[in-house]
């Protein structure tokens, strides 16, 4: 099936892409005690494993660091809370749902107002060829890389390497970037005490934990933790817009529910994995109405079958993904380096 058939057999099975907003209002409303156990859950296991890898210290290193490892899931999964709280998906109460997201975002090394602003540009410009740059993995069209000078290419291919997109990158953005309210710099004050409140109470929480535990829990347990989580975090938000048949457009073609419905993959992960990435990897239907919570969005997919098979990315399929780095404004479809080249030459 070649992308133009692929993508008419989409568009029929989903159907217009604003008659859903109306269809999924229904499922917006959170329920306050489901919203409560699902943090406190979370919570619970996130600190047991950190005391469980404190306390393997004494046993062994690698021990610490394996139990680390397996606590950056559930980091990953207050992450996901936080980002519904940002949505004011998780609370009826807003004023609640951003103090919640706001405590979280110490855990997550993510200042929430900071987050959450550059996140909703992100959502009203996903897609939209002409607002790139804000909250997106930077991708270049085919003719604007041709463009670039051997320098340039050679930037933007060493940015969209794996070992950077998804190693150097996290460590980057979440060590480094969400310091500072980068992208909001002269948006105002909020932003501003956003970024160092967080900040604060993170240099705070590690003085504790150095004072009390010395270097080995802030080097094996808090380091492989958060770095798990945000390479994972990195990772999922990469295949959500970064498969085959995404949708991008100039802002004259440009349109908001058609680019959030088939401009955003369904990632189909295990049922563990499912239940640690809150699933976020329903992703098309979260982009479409962002206001349904996390554990609603299966529910979605029972009821609606259609949207269960739009846009379908199984975790196989999901490492091929990789190697998509142009947008080939002519075929309507993210092409490889090597594809760009059979098809276009240098």
């Amino acid at each position: 099936m070649d992308d133009t058939s692929g993508r008419q057999a989409s568009a029929s099975v989903t159907g217009d892409a604003r008659d859903w907003v109306n269809i999924l209002a229904r499922y917006r409303s959170p329920n306050q005690l489901r919203s409560t156990f699902e943090l406190g859950v979370t919570m619970a296991a996130f600190l047991a494993l950190w005391v469980a890898a404190w306390l393997a210290l004494s046993i062994s290193y690698w021990l610490a660091a394996v139990i680390a490892v397996v606590n950056g899931g559930f980091l990953l999964r207050l992450f996901i809370i936080q980002h519904d709280c940002g949505h004011s998906a998780f609370f009826n109460n807003r004023h609640v749902g951003d103090w919640i997201g706001r405590a979280l975002g110490v855990l997550t090394l993510t200042p929430y107002d900071v987050w959450k602003r550059t996140h909703s540009i992100h959502h009203s410009a996903s897609g939209n060829l002409d607002k790139r740059g804000m909250g997106d993995v930077h991708t270049l069209t085919v003719e604007e890389y041709r463009e670039l000078s051997p320098w340039g290419r050679l930037v933007y291919r060493l940015y969209r390497h794996p070992l950077v997109l998804f190693g150097l990158g996290p460590a980057y953005l979440f060590m480094l970037q969400n310091r500072l309210p980068i992208g909001l710099m002269r948006a105002g004050a909020k932003y501003w005490v956003s970024a160092m409140g967080t900040n604060a109470a993170i240099g705070l929480a590690l003085a504790l934990i150095i004072w009390f535990g010395g270097l080995m829990p802030f080097l094996l347990v808090f380091l492989p933790t958060s770095m798990v989580a945000a390479s994972v975090g990195v990772w999922l938000f990469y295949v959500q817009h970064q498969f085959e048949e995404t949708q991008w457009d100039h802002a004259t073609d440009w349109q908001l529910h058609d680019a959030a419905l088939h401009g955003s993959s369904h990632y189909v992960l295990p049922g563990v994995l499912r239940w640690l990435t809150g699933n976020i990897g329903v992703h098309h239907v979260h982009h479409l109405y962002a206001r349904i919570p996390f554990y609603r969005l299966t529910e979605v997919l029972h009821d609606h079958p259609a949207l269960a098979e739009a846009q379908r990315l199984s975790v196989m399929e999901s490492f091929a993904c990789v190697k998509l780095q142009l947008w080939d404004e002519r075929q309507r479809r993210l092409l490889s380096h090597a594809e760009a080249r059979q098809l276009y030459g240098r």
